[in-house]
C-alpha cells in the first residue's frame, strides 16, 4: 500500500488529461460537423469556421498541462517519484479534479456555443468576430479550472 498516494496522484493526472480531452474533441468535432456543412455551400468562410473550431480544442491543452504539472510535482517527469501518503495523493486528485471536470464540460459547452456562431457566420459573415467572442466567453471557465488546479497543486 505504500505506492497508493502515487496512484492516486496518477488518477488525478491522467483524469485532467482524459476528461479535458474528451470535452475538446466533443466540442471540436461538434464545431466541426456545422462548419463542414457551411464550407461545403461557401468555402469562402473556410478560416472565419476554422477560428471557431479551434477555440474547444484549448481546455484538452489545460487539461494536459494541469497532468503535466503534477507528474512532475511528484517526480514523475525526468527525476524520482516522491513518496506520497494516500491524503498527499487523494490532494493531487482532488486537485485534479476542477481541470478535468472544468475541461470537460466546458469543451463541450464552447463547442455548442461556437457551432451555433457557424450559422452567423453562414448569415452575416461580417459578424464572425461576435461569434468568437461569445465562444470565447465560455473559455473564461476553463482557464479558471485550469487556475486553481495549478493553486491547489503547487500548496500542496
Amino acid at each position: 500500500m505504500s505506492n497508493l498516494g502515487l496512484a492516486l496522484a496518477l488518477i488525478g493526472a491522467a483524469l485532467s488529461a482524459v476528461l479535458a480531452g474528451i470535452g475538446s474533441a466533443k466540442g471540436v468535432g461538434k464545431v466541426g460537423e456545422s462548419a463542414s456543412g457551411l464550407v461545403s455551400q461557401d468555402p469562402s468562410k473556410f478560416s472565419k469556421a476554422l477560428i471557431l473550431q479551434l477555440l474547444p480544442g484549448t481546455q484538452g491543452l489545460y487539461g494536459l498541462l494541469v497532468a503535466t504539472l503534477l507528474l512532475n510535482r511528484v517526480g514523475l517527469m525526468g527525476g524520482t517519484a516522491v513518496d506520497l501518503s494516500w491524503a498527499q495523493g487523494l490532494m493531487y486528485l482532488g486537485a485534479s479534479l476542477p481541470m478535468a471536470l472544468g475541461g470537460l464540460f466546458s469543451g463541450i459547452a464552447q463547442g455548442r456555443t461556437a457551432a451555433a456562431g457557424i450559422g452567423i457566420i453562414a448569415k452575416k459573415p461580417d459578424e464572425s468576430g461576435k461569434a468568437i467572442i461569445m465562444a470565447a466567453m465560455v473559455e473564461t471557465y476553463a482557464i479558471l479550472s485550469l487556475l486553481i488546479s495549478i493553486l491547489i497543486i503547487y500548496n500542496i
